[in-house]
């Protein structure tokens, strides 16, 4: 069994990138190391993609290691450039404010603050510099040509990397050094997209306190075709039960690809590598089973127990005939307003984006409504559709939906 927490990580799956690997290592074996990692409030609820990171931070945890939060009241007013093609929406700082309020409740469920233990804080910092000074006190230390170079603003060249943005290096470097001076703070964390950033904060500590600083990064949660899993704009999977309901976060687990299905076993639940590496050993409808597990075993992580197991009954009811449906997502219907077709009900249900998307999606067949298959996007729907007061709907293989009379 593994002790030293960064081999933890790594046997885990976590790691991607590390500066002076060797020494951290033997530093998280015999010293209580501070660490930190930055989160920028662009939305108010965390999704599934930060969830790789929130498993780090209570691994670390439990080895003994002390966490601080960064919030981004400064620098989500900016937004990271990183992995992005486009410039990210401009926030106020009532809007930051209660991104912010948001994610707290949901990083108590993973990490525990107090005395001792865990920080949550804030770079309002940021929000109190004044720019000649900073640039002349800070903005020396940084070379404009590797900046180009960086992985976090080559994406945004071709379209236009403003200097609004092209800033946001210097500002979490500034982070870095500010934490460093604070709480004795020597090692960032982030996503394999923020090297170029923690390497920038690296470097600063070291030309301006002369002290060792480390990062290291993890590699991003993807999905069999690498692109990444539950953050993509439009398209998220949401830790808020009123954004995602635990029942469509279930299913979202429950029907991950046959290929990354032990990854993020290791990744996103706290079950032993010795059960993990078994399942490892299983094949086709085994991986079914890892699938339940998988599924099970994270939305319990983050929606509870008693969630995990409503949402894994109602998934039952549909797909091995046990089990009830009362958990579903259900959308309440007056009887006066029975949508009178079936592109007008998929809206009422909210699932589709946009109506033109729900004519397609029914046109190529992935529509059902109480088990039939939809091939007309008029196809009338009246109160018959509603058996004892329900009408089930399935959108392609993984999603379903019910609407209620009231």
């Amino acid at each position: 069994m593994q002790t030293n927490a960064y081999d933890i990580l790594n046997e885990r799956g976590f790691i991607s990138q590390c500066t002076h690997e060797d020494e951290l290592r033997q530093l998280m074996g015999k010293e209580k190391l501070t660490f930190y990692m930055g989160y920028d409030p662009t939305a108010d609820s965390l999704t599934a993609g930060h969830l790789l990171t929130l498993m780090a931070h209570a691994h670390l945890q439990k080895a003994g290691h002390r966490l601080i939060t960064l919030m981004g009241t400064g620098t989500g007013m900016i937004g990271d450039p990183s992995d992005r093609n486009d410039m990210r929406r401009v926030m106020t700082r009532e809007i930051v404010a209660h991104h912010i309020a948001c994610f707290k409740k949901q990083f108590a469920r993973f990490v525990e603050y107090g005395d001792g233990k865990a920080i949550m804080e804030e770079n309002g910092w940021l929000l109190d510099l004044k720019l000649v000074e900073f640039m002349r006190d800070y903005g020396v230390h940084f070379s404009v040509n590797k900046m180009l170079a960086a992985e976090c603003y080559k994406s945004r060249l071709e379209g236009g990397l403003t200097a609004f943005e092209f800033t946001y290096m210097l500002m979490q470097a500034y982070d870095f050094l500010e934490l460093y001076r604070r709480y004795g703070c020597r090692l960032q964390l982030g996503g394999s997209d923020q090297w170029s950033n923690i390497i920038a904060g690296v470097e600063l500590i070291r030309k301006t306190e002369g002290a060792q600083a480390y990062g290291l990064t993890f590699n991003l949660l993807t999905a069999g075709d690498g692109s990444k899993m539950g953050k993509s704009a439009g398209n998220a999977i949401w830790l808020d039960a009123e954004k995602t309901s635990p029942y469509d976060f279930y299913q979202y687990w429950r029907n991950v690809e046959d290929s990354i299905v032990i990854k993020t076993l290791k990744l996103l639940t706290f079950l032993p590598m010795d059960e993990i590496n078994e399942m490892a050993k299983w094949q086709g409808a085994e991986l079914n089973r890892a699938k339940e597990i998988l599924a099970f075993e994270i939305t319990k992580i983050v929606h509870g127990e008693e969630e995990a197991q409503k949402s894994q009954s109602s998934a039952k009811a549909l797909f091995a005939g046990g089990g009830d449906l009362e958990n579903m997502p259900t959308t309440e219907i007056p009887r006066a307003e029975i949508p009178p077709t079936a592109i007008d009900l998929l809206d009422k249900l909210k699932l589709i984006p946009s109506r033109g998307e729900g004519r397609r999606l029914i046109t190529q067949g992935g529509v059902k409504i109480n088990d039939a298959k939809i091939t007309a996007h008029d196809h009338p729907i009246t109160q018959a559709d509603f058996k004892d007061g329900f009408i089930l709907v399935q959108k392609g293989k993984k999603i379903y939906h019910r609407g209620k009379l009231v």
